[in-house]
C-alpha cells in the first residue's frame, strides 16, 4: 500500500469515527431534550411548553444564521419547510403531553418507532417494495409497542387487584406523536441539501406561529413558572443543537450510519427518567424497550 493510499485511509476512518461521534451525541441531545420537554409538560401547560421551547430553538438558530455557508433555496423548501412546522410542532405537541401524563420510558420508544415506520410507509405506497430485514423490523416494532404497553391491572377502593386493565397513560398519544413526528422528519427530507438550514428555519417560524396562534384563541397562558421556563429552554437549546450536529452529520459522513445512531435517541430519554424521576418499569416493558431500539436499528439502517 503506497503511503499516499494510507494517508487516504487514514483520513476515510477518522471521518467515519467523527461522523459517529457527531450522530451520537445528537442522540444523546434529542432524548435530552424530549426529557427536558417532558419535564416542562407536567410544570405547565403543554401549548406554553411547546411555543417557549420552539422559540427558543428558532432564535438560537437566527444567532448563527450570519456564521453558515450560503444556501439556496427554492419554492419547494420553502413548502416543506411549513409542512414541517406543522407536524412538527403539533407531534411535538403530542409528545410532551405523553410525557408528561405517562412514564417517559414507555412514551418515548413508542413514539420513535413509529416515527420510525413513517417514511418506510411512504416510500411503500410510492410503490417501493421492503425488503425482508426491513419486514422484520417493522414487524419487531409492533412487538415492542405491544409489550411496551402491556395493560395494568387497577385496584379497587379497598386495594384489592381488579379484573379491568387499562393501558399505561400516555400510549395513545405516543402513537400520535410518533406519527406526525415521522411525518416532520419525512418532510425535512424532501427538502435540498443545497437549502441549508433555511427549511428548519421556516418550519420554527411555522410552529411558533402555529401555537402563538393556539395560545390567543383559546386564552391559555404562555406564563410558566421559573423553573419550567427554565427546563423548556434548555429543551429548545438542546434540540436545535442535536438537529445541527445531525445536519453536520450527515454532511460529512454515511447517511445510513448517521440516521441509524441518531435514531437510538430515546435510550437517553430512558435513561434520564430512570435517574432522576426514578421510573420503574415490568420486566416485559424493559424487554419491549430493547425491542424498540432494535426495531428502529433495523427499519432506519435498511432503508437509509
Amino acid at each position: 500500500m503506497t503511503h499516499s493510499a494510507v494517508i487516504d485511509r487514514r483520513y476515510k476512518d477518522a471521518l467515519t469515527r467523527m461522523t459517529e461521534l457527531l450522530a451520537l451525541v445528537s442522540a444523546l441531545l434529542y432524548g435530552s431534550a424530549d426529557f427536558f420537554g417532558g419535564l416542562t409538560a407536567r410544570r405547565a401547560n403543554t401549548i406554553a411548553t411547546v411555543l417557549v421551547s420552539q422559540f427558543v430553538g428558532l432564535v438560537l438558530v437566527l444567532l448563527a444564521l450570519p456564521f453558515l455557508p450560503a444556501a439556496t433555496v427554492s419554492s419547494s423548501d420553502w413548502i416543506w419547510g411549513i409542512v414541517a412546522g406543522l407536524s412538527g410542532g403539533i407531534g411535538v405537541a403530542f409528545l410532551y403531553r405523553a410525557l408528561a401524563v405517562g412514564k417517559m420510558a414507555v412514551v418515548a420508544p413508542i413514539t420513535a418507532v413509529c416515527a420510525a415506520m413513517i417514511p418506510v410507509f411512504f416510500g411503500f405506497a410510492l410503490g417501493e417494495r421492503f425488503r425482508p430485514l426491513t419486514i422484520a423490523g417493522i414487524a419487531l416494532a409492533f412487538v415492542a409497542i405491544a409489550l411496551v404497553s402491556q395493560p395494568r391491572e387497577s385496584k379497587d377502593e379497598g386495594g384489592q387487584r381488579s379484573a379491568r386493565r387499562s393501558f399505561p397513560p400516555g400510549v395513545s398519544l405516543a402513537l400520535l406523536a410518533g406519527v406526525t413526528v415521522g411525518l416532520f422528519f419525512l418532510s425535512l427530507a424532501r427538502t435540498n441539501h443545497a437549502a441549508g438550514m433555511w427549511p428548519l428555519i421556516a418550519a420554527r417560524i411555522t410552529s411558533v406561529m402555529l401555537f402563538g396562534l393556539i395560545a390567543v384563541a383559546t386564552g391559555r397562558t404562555v406564563r410558566m413558572s421559573a423553573s419550567a421556563t427554565t427546563t423548556a429552554t434548555a429543551g429548545g437549546v438542546l434540540d436545535m443543537l442535536a438537529n445541527a450536529l445531525y445536519m453536520l452529520a450527515a454532511r460529512v459522513g454515511p447517511l445510513s450510519i448517521v440516521v441509524t445512531l441518531a435514531s437510538l435517541y430515546p435510550a437517553a430519554t430512558v435513561i434520564l427518567a430512570r435517574l432522576v424521576l426514578g421510573e420503574r418499569l415490568s420486566f416485559m416493558q424493559g424487554i419491549g424497550i430493547g425491542c424498540a431500539l432494535g426495531a428502529v436499528v433495523i427499519i432506519v439502517g435498511t432503508t437509509g
